[in-house]
């Protein structure tokens, strides 16, 4: 039987810089891994570019557990942090217009191939296409991977959430972390496309334009997001829909009658909707509806907002009764989208729910119910934004995880084995 410190469960985002702070401190690592080529995520994330991190990182950009857990996190491993990491691997960063952070070398595969080249410097060995079959805790915890059975003091479990299947991404870290005591959040697809009800707007499919999205029951809005929207054949998507998606799965578990509104024109803020009509009215009045707005939007997304109203082509907008005003107005700032559904975990760019961070300690990532055991990355109960966020927050805790695995494993010399 192999000896080591510690083994880390998934060679992804999390589990590489995990092995990476560990076997930096001295710590003797193995990672496993079930693929035979690892980091698919890294590979595929901002169309092979891999959108590293955020130039606005802050608690309020992820969902799941409580603020004050996740800012703990990002605090001991943020943005800085990661900026100076990748530079010191060789992978650096740029800043985009956008806020986002890109490698300069604009492809994920030089984040991929600098994190296993520290790896491999700092000590760690990676082992691909070693599933792991068990975990069995214990003074020296017993892990079953890729037929060898290895004892650690520690394992850091980053073996990723649900979405992306193809990745080798399945969730297998949910069901151990369940058999060791663990409280796990129920799933859903985070950052996910949206789903509508016989494909409504279909037509549009390939449009894009900003919106605000606003998820609400009734007059309870439960969740706002603003960016660019995309129609596609069956429903919607862009960052505006992939944000809000996590709060339509899981908001209906409670409110099924929740829906989603968009608003076409958001920067009008609702305190100044009354004075943009007026004025529009005023200007426009000889216009049709769709000729009207077609000078703010796309003109089909102007033909369709007219058509949801339900008047006709050639309809001045001066000329509206009351009501048809009442009905164009809603249109364009309350139109409702009728999802039926947020596309599965195939599509999703990330898994809401998880382990509870209620039984982890976030200065060191370590269960509070099996000493000795780490968890970090999208096996927690954290989800962010889309733009770099979830990598974050896999840069922050898998760091802070290695670290408290390797400090743990000192502290625990004496129970120790030969080193590998």
């Amino acid at each position: 039987m192999r000896s080591v410190d510690i083994v880390v469960a998934g060679a992804g985002a999390a589990g590489l810089v995990a092995g990476i702070a560990a076997a930096e401190r001295g710590s003797s690592v193995v990672i496993l891994d079930s693929r035979a080529k690892i980091g698919a995520k890294i590979l595929a994330a901002g169309g092979g570019r891999c959108n590293v991190t955020n130039e606005y990182v802050a608690p309020s950009c992820f969902n799941g557990g409580p603020e004050r857990f996740t800012g703990r996190v990002l605090r001991a491993f943020g943005l800085d942090a990661t900026l100076r990491f990748f530079e010191s691997i060789g992978a650096p960063l740029t800043l985009e217009e956008s806020g986002k952070y890109f490698p300069a070398s604009n492809t994920g595969r030089t984040v991929l191939d600098a994190l296993v080249t520290a790896a491999s410097q700092a000590g760690a060995v990676i082992r691909t296409g070693a599933a792991v079959q068990g975990i069995e805790p214990g003074a020296r915890w017993k892990v079953a991977a890729g037929g060898e059975a290895i004892e650690a003091k520690a394992v850091v479990l980053c073996t990723g959430g649900l979405a992306m299947p193809a990745s080798g991404s399945t969730g297998d870290g949910y069901p151990w972390l369940a058999r060791l005591g663990h409280t796990i959040v129920p799933t859903s697809p985070a950052l996910s496309p949206l789903i509508a009800r016989r494909a409504a707007h279909a037509e549009l499919s390939g449009l894009t334009m900003p919106a605000r999205l606003s998820l609400r029951a009734g007059a309870d809005e439960l969740a706002a997001f603003d960016g660019s929207f995309l129609f596609t054949h069956t429903g919607y998507s862009g960052p505006a829909a992939l944000n809000i998606s996590r709060h339509v799965a899981r908001w209906r578990w409670e409110r099924p009658e929740a829906d989603v509104f968009a608003s076409f024109l958001p920067d009008v803020a609702a305190p100044d909707e009354d004075a943009f009509w007026r004025s529009l009215l005023a200007s426009e009045g000889r216009k049709t509806a769709a000729g009207a707005l077609g000078a703010r939007m796309p003109r089909r997304a102007a033909e369709m907002i007219a058509a949801e109203a339900g008047l006709g082509a050639g309809a001045r907008i001066g000329s509206l009764s009351r009501e048809e005003s009442a009905r164009l107005r809603a249109a364009l700032f309350e139109c409702r989208l009728r999802i039926s559904s947020v596309a599965g975990y195939g599509k999703a760019e990330a898994t809401a729910g998880g382990a509870s961070l209620d039984e982890i300690e976030p200065a060191t990532m370590m269960s509070r119910i099996a000493p000795g055991l780490f968890v970090a990355g999208e096996l927690c109960d954290v989800d962010g934004w889309l733009g770099g966020y979830n990598f974050q927050w896999a840069w922050s805790s898998g760091t802070v995880a290695g670290r408290g695995a390797s400090a743990y494993c000192r502290r625990t010399k004496s129970a120790g084995g030969p080193r590998a």
